[in-house]
């Protein structure tokens, strides 16, 4: 019994990235900005080929503007799926800790994003029997909480040694539909609010330059039939951070 409920977490995240629901969670933007002027742009690539773009400027040493996006194209027998999404947002970042090497980061933003789905019934012979087509626009909001740290671990790899940073983000996404049309006819609107924690993982390769692997879940707070959290965020991406100023001798 004890190995059962060991591997019920694994199970449950199988069976909901096997999902569909007409929102698709981004990667959450975690820049992990320290100093005014800095700018932190990332590109991330899930399994399912879902494409994010983040990006972030500090305006001062402690505030910050965002700009997220996201597009995915997946075409399959059964099965096709069209998702765009940006976002905008800003909020507040701090350093603290004995050497200046944690992060808090607190964000807000608005955004929207279109969503097409195509389901199909195939025979034996993969003739079509029926098609569901599902077209719907929606209104986000979001709020997150980023904590991270730049204290150095490091990683052996192929003789050479690699520093690692860690961290964790908190989201909250708040999704209204509109215009959410089924097979042609319009159907009514759909709301949720989205829990996603999400940890990720960054490589260092140089000053400027991180590998990041990104980790999380989707958890919707109201039942829903089409807007549900049918989705959660496995990804890998490159993290650029650019006119951070130099660390101390």
């Amino acid at each position: 019994m004890t190995n059962n409920l060991r591997f019920a977490p694994i199970f449950l995240v199988i069976f909901l990235s096997g999902c569909s629901s007409i929102y698709i969670p981004s990667v959450p933007n975690t820049p992990m900005l320290t100093t005014q002027g800095e700018i932190a742009a990332g590109a991330h690539m899930s399994l399912k080929g879902n494409f994010n773009f983040n990006s972030a400027y500090a305006l001062s040493n402690h505030f910050a503007i965002l700009a997220n996006g996201a597009f995915l194209q997946n075409e399959k027998d059964k099965k096709d799926i069209k998702h765009k999404m940006i976002e905008f947002g800003g909020g507040y970042f701090k350093t603290f800790g004995p050497n200046k090497n944690r992060i808090l980061e607190i964000y807000a933003g608005l955004g929207s994003g279109k969503s097409e789905r195509t389901f199909r019934e195939l025979d034996d012979n993969k003739n079509i029997i029926s098609t569901d087509f599902q077209e719907a626009g929606y209104d986000k909001k979001f709020i997150q909480v980023n904590y991270s740290s730049k204290r150095r671990r490091n990683l052996k790899l192929f003789g050479a040694k690699f520093g690692l940073n860690y961290g964790t983000a908190l989201r909250m996404s708040f999704i209204n539909t509109n215009n959410f049309y089924r097979n042609n006819v319009l159907q009514p609107n759909e709301d949720n609010i989205f829990l996603e924690p999400v940890f990720y993982t960054r490589m260092i390769l140089s000053d400027e330059v991180q590998l990041q692997y990104t980790s999380g879940s989707n958890f919707g707070l109201k039942s829903r039939k089409f807007l549900n959290a049918g989705n959660s965020v496995f990804s890998v991406g490159a993290v650029i951070n650019l006119g951070r100023t130099p660390k101390k001798q």
